[in-house]
């Protein structure tokens, strides 16, 4: 935090710092804010999709014993603590800045990952992946913040969606890791998921160092008193982005300056009054965004490899193999679709993505329920959808920090995806785990049907209440409370 005095509650000053971090060009340093902060996203997914794939696994009599309800209901204690975590640090992080919670939210996500090689019992397990929930859940407070906060506005959204698109790099390593670590030749069943775990939060430690770069937010220090230190930071990051360009930044005219009435601190009545008021439908939107792609999501990403290993007698030490092109299909989808959410736009973008999703993802259940696919054909289909789902996923992410003022949008991000994890997410693992020991395809159609009808429900809520965000700043989408009228 910085050392830097605030200043008096009633003074007000004008500033032209956002507009000065929308005009600037791209350049290393926002790749390398990009890298440093998205990494979480790539660690995440690399573990995540091991407890995915480890799943099968972990219910073998020789390992530890657990059922597929059990394994659900340890996912849904991971989405608990991540539900914990970014309410706690969401406050924190507006109400102490971005930066100091890049550390320590991801400090204890380490712990956590770290803790789950040596789990024993499904006590331990469930405890140590609450753990690793909580500091992901400060991550996407923080991280989500940060990143809009300092790319430019023109390119906000691609970047955002490749920032959480990332998580499925890590998806596609880890689910590479899979077929080397589940190999019982290598690695005794009982070792090989525990060094999975163990490998991760060693790289984690070792990445851990990049953040040391990236400066607190000048967005957040403007508006919680810290003009000179705002200045500062503002300053430092165009003489690095100058000198990495060799590029003249243009001066900008006085009409694009902001009136910043000092506020030192804003109560949590004054922060969650404008949810349910001023921003209602903004509200209304970005919960049924939240809700409607965790629980696609959580359902079949975290029972993926039961459904293959039950219906399909793949064995569970080759499900990586089946998951390898699945986290693929999401990682490209961000890629390859996220900049015609700048250009085409987010509402019609938004939209289209959550539909066809929908659509693919009932098609798809159908398929399966009535035993027209093979696991080969079934991974090809679910692959496809994913492509357009994981850009609906991650604009869910970047509507709900960008829609919202500055002064409450760590903790708007930490509700909303609170919202959406206890909604859509905890229920869904667990649900589908007793629909799969339930045997029987059609129970598992009655799943996939609820979860597309809840991405249609978001496709129509996008339609009516969607805004119009792209390539605009973010004072223009919300002011912030403390500008003056």
């Amino acid at each position: 935090m910085s050392s830097h005095p605030a200043a008096t509650t009633h003074s007000s000053f004008e500033t032209l710092i956002p507009a000065r971090l929308d005009r600037l060009p791209w350049a290393r340093f926002h790749w390398l804010l990009v890298v440093g902060l998205g990494i979480t996203w790539v660690l995440d997914g690399l573990e995540i999709t091991m407890m995915g794939a480890v799943g099968a696994v972990l219910q073998r009599p020789g390992v530890l014993g657990f059922d597929a309800a059990q394994i659900g209901f340890i996912s849904s204690c991971y989405l608990a603590g991540a539900v914990l975590g970014s309410l706690v640090f969401g406050y924190l992080t507006d109400r102490f800045g971005r930066r100091p919670f890049f550390f320590i939210s991801l400090s204890i996500y380490l712990a956590g990952v770290g803790l789950t090689a040596i789990s024993w019992n499904l006590a331990s397990f469930a405890v140590f992946r609450f753990i690793t929930g909580a500091g992901i859940g400060g991550e996407y407070a923080a991280v989500n913040s940060a990143i809009d906060e300092l790319i430019p506005a023109r390119l906000r959204g691609r970047i955002d969606l490749m920032v959480n698109g990332s998580f499925w790099l890590g998806a596609a390593a880890g689910s590479a890791s899979t077929i080397l670590i589940l190999n019982p030749h290598l690695f005794a069943p009982n070792l090989g998921w525990r060094l999975g775990f163990g490998i991760g939060a060693l790289i984690g430690l070792v990445i851990l160092p990049l953040r040391h770069f990236i400066p607190e937010s000048p967005r957040w220090l403007l508006t919680h008193g810290q003009h000179e230190a705002a200045e500062e930071a503002i300053a430092g990051i165009e003489r690095t982005i100058v000198a990495e360009t060799g590029q003249r930044l243009h001066d900008l005219p006085r009409e694009e300056a902001l009136t910043i009435h000092v506020r030192q601190h804003f109560s949590l009545r004054e922060i969650l009054r404008p949810l349910v008021t001023d921003y209602w439908r903004r509200s209304l939107l970005a919960g049924v965004l939240m809700v409607a792609q965790a629980f696609v999501y959580n359902a079949i990403f975290f029972t993926y490899a039961l459904v293959l290993n039950r219906f399909y007698g793949v064995p569970a030490d080759t499900t990586g193999l089946y998951l390898l092109p699945f986290a693929l299909g999401n990682f490209l989808g961000p890629i390859v679709l996220g900049p015609l959410f700048d250009i085409v736009g987010r509402r019609q973008m938004i939209a289209f993505c959550y539909a066809l999703s929908a659509l693919i993802l009932v098609l798809t259940g159908w398929l399966f329920a009535h035993g027209m696919l093979s696991s080969t054909s079934q991974t090809t289909l679910w692959t496809v959808m994913f492509f357009f789902a994981s850009p609906a996923a991650s604009s869910a992410y970047l509507t709900v920090s960008e829609i919202f003022p500055l002064e409450i949008r760590a903790l708007t991000i930490a509700i909303f995806f609170s919202v959406g994890t206890a909604v859509g997410g905890i229920a869904a693992p667990w649900l589908f785990g007793r629909l799969i020991d339930s045997g029987t395809r059609i129970d598992l159609l009655y799943g996939y049907v609820l979860a597309g009808a809840l991405m249609l429900i978001a496709a129509l809520t996008e339609v009516k209440f969607g805004v119009a965000a792209e390539r605009k700043g973010l004072e223009e989408i919300a002011a912030p409370l403390s500008v003056a009228d």
